[in-house]
């Protein structure tokens, strides 16, 4: 019997049966479950992508056909079957392997990605190379459901269908309901396709219609508009087609024989095709399949118990909760978010009031748009989504939000560094890309019941505000009263100015300068940005000012400072660089954010 061990890369699966890919598929996913139990990571995704990363490996030939995962972190199959099985002790882990693909890790790692709905726009791209260079490549994306919901997605299978190129999207729906009579049309059809039969006729009535002078080509549009015609009639919802996609479907993604069978067919097929695969999150762990959102990112786990619910409470669920209280309260709240309902402390809000309850799928420039038009109606809606994945909605923030000065609120998740999840994930920009905005005001908590004053106060905040929040476990630092002025929390010669969670760092930063003699102000500034009129008064009068935050330094608070105030002023946070993953405390230590480096920095100035 073929053992896993004995892969090291996608060619040994080139003579393997049928039968041992299914052996392989069964270890695989006892693989999947033991290592990622020890480490933590994404587990419902990668269950049930097993069966079709195996066939599509084993169809074509990486690393020169092109197989790109959108988002990524759906590749740890294909990380198994590319070198990397030992190499899973480390998955995550500091100074291990990514969770996602790089192409540092392997030649067969594509495409690198941790935000969705890029894979196609990345594999046209490869395909116009490969037609340029006269190379005879595949390039093969593989998108879920929920990605495709993304605009970008959208816009690259609309040039994909126009340019004609060589390209094949695989749709791993892991989620959509299709109705029995539909699905049964749909099979027939896919059957009548995915005969040799079918495709060479096609193939070659083109052919020879093309070569027929002045008449051929008349006819071929008519045959083709008949022939979508009779399929209007019959089958709903032919987007693909219409898009200029020759469209496959729907294919059960766990059957290895049947994806084989097709995978090997449309191979040849030239112009862009769509490949409708449906699969089941979580395949083959219970608990996974059973609850598949709370299985999609996990920490360590134990296999028999599965997940256990947290007992602390994080930043998400402050926010989700207050929130919730609030909208109750008030009938023009609106909590919008992109997809990451449970990620963004939004889903009993979503069960409680789900009128005033948006979910855009993965959109993040809709979301922002959308809200925008509802505060210029007088609502009050809270955008609520990723540092991270706000990025994607920059311009419309500058456009619709700030230009017309709107009532817009953005809870912005995990600010700072995430861990784990490494470059794509990590909430260092969000100062740097709002804080220049007109009209943009920011403030940071430094603990959870500043969190909730916050939400409290945004209510009757005129203009577009944002409230950017850590990942991790809620803080409770004291209770003092919210309000836009800065928190004097200890008195000294040298002036620490600490944004948000580095406000708790910088309380143990003092204390330890404080037994060694040197007295430091901590001054908690709430309101980010613009500067007080207060602070900034403060700030003058003293002679030491150094700034600590968890935001890279280029672009984040401490420059922001230092160009109010028009003088130079010590800035610690991270560098202009992107982090590597980790736990935050590994990365903190790394690039100088722990106690004792920021201790061992203020220590040389008041030298």
């Amino acid at each position: 019997m073929i053992e896993l061990k004995d892969i090291h890369s996608p060619q040994d699966l080139n003579n393997l049966k049928t039968s041992e890919l299914k052996d392989l598929a069964v270890q695989i996913r006892s693989f999947l479950l033991e290592n990622v139990s020890s480490t933590g990571g994404h587990l419902s995704s990668n269950l049930g992508v097993v069966e079709l990363t195996l066939a599509l490996h084993k169809v074509f030939e990486s690393p020169n056909d092109k197989i790109i995962f959108d988002v990524g972190h759906q590749g740890y199959v294909h990380k198994i079957l590319t070198g990397r099985q030992e190499d899973f002790k480390g998955l995550r882990q500091f100074e291990g392997m990514s969770g996602f693909l790089k192409a540092c890790e392997s030649e067969h790692d594509a495409f690198e990605a941790g935000h969705s709905s890029t894979s196609i726009s990345a594999a046209l791209g490869y395909a116009k190379a490969f037609r340029s260079a006269g190379l005879d490549h595949h390039a093969i994306a593989v998108i879920g459901d929920g990605a495709l919901t993304g605009g970008m997605a959208f816009e690259a299978l609309n040039y994909a269908g126009h340019s004609e190129e060589n390209i094949i999207v695989v749709l791993n729906d892991n989620e959509m309901s299709i109705s029995s009579n539909v699905g049964a049309v749909t099979t027939i059809l896919s059957k009548a396709r995915t005969t040799t039969f079918y495709d060479h006729f096609k193939v070659k009535l083109t052919k020879v219609l093309r070569k027929i002078p002045l008449i051929g080509k008349p006819i071929e549009n008519i045959l083709r508009a008949l022939k979508n015609s009779v399929k209007q009639i019959f089958v709903k919802g032919m987007l693909f087609e219409e898009l200029g996609f020759t469209y496959f479907g729907v294919v059960d993604g766990h059957d290895i024989t049947k994806m084989l069978d097709i995978l090997e067919h449309i191979k040849d097929v030239k112009g862009p095709i769509l490949l409708h695969v449906s699969t089941t999150k979580g395949k083959g762990y219970p608990f996974a399949e059973k609850e598949p959102e709370k299985y999609h990112g996990v920490g360590k786990f134990d296999l028999e118990e599965g997940v256990l619910p947290s007992s602390t409470e994080k930043y998400q669920d402050t926010m989700g909760k207050k929130l919730l209280s609030m909208a109750k309260d008030h009938k023009d709240i609106f909590a919008f978010t992109a997809a990451m309902p449970s990620g963004t402390g939004l889903t009993e809000f979503s069960k409680v009031l789900p009128d005033q309850f948006i979910d855009v799928g993965i959109a993040e420039q809709n979301a922002v748009t959308m809200a925008a038009g509802m505060a210029v109606a007088g609502m009050k809606p809270y955008v609520c989504i990723y540092s991270t994945f706000l990025q994607r909605a920059y311009d419309q923030i500058v456009h619709d939000v700030c230009l017309q000065n709107l009532n817009v609120t953005f809870c912005i998740d995990r600010a700072g560094l995430v861990g784990e999840d490494g470059e794509t994930h990590h909430g260092m920009f969000d100062i740097a890309y709002l804080s220049h905005i007109p009209n943009m005001t920011i403030w940071a908590p430094k603990d959870k019941i500043e969190l909730e004053k916050m939400l409290e106060a945004s209510y009757t905040f005129e203009g577009p505000l944002a409230i950017r929040y850590p990942r991790g476990t809620a803080l409770e630092i004291n209770r003092s009263d919210f309000s836009t002025q800065a928190e004097v929390l200890s008195q000294g010669d040298i002036s620490l100015v600490a944004v948000g969670k580095m406000v708790d760092i910088g309380l143990d930063v003092v204390k330890k300068l404080e037994d060694e003699g040197i007295s430091c102000e901590l001054i908690n500034p709430r309101q980010l940005v613009p500067m007080t009129d207060e602070l900034k008064d403060l700030l003058l009068s003293k002679n030491k000012i150094v700034t600590l935050e968890d935001h890279a330094i280029k672009g984040g608070y401490g420059q922001y400072v230092s160009g109010v105030l028009n003088r130079s002023v010590e800035k610690i946070g991270l560098p202009n660089e992107f982090v590597e993953h980790g736990t935050v405390d590994k990365l903190f230590t790394k690039h100088g954010l722990d106690v004792d480096s920021i201790v061992t920095k203020i220590r040389s100035l008041n030298g």
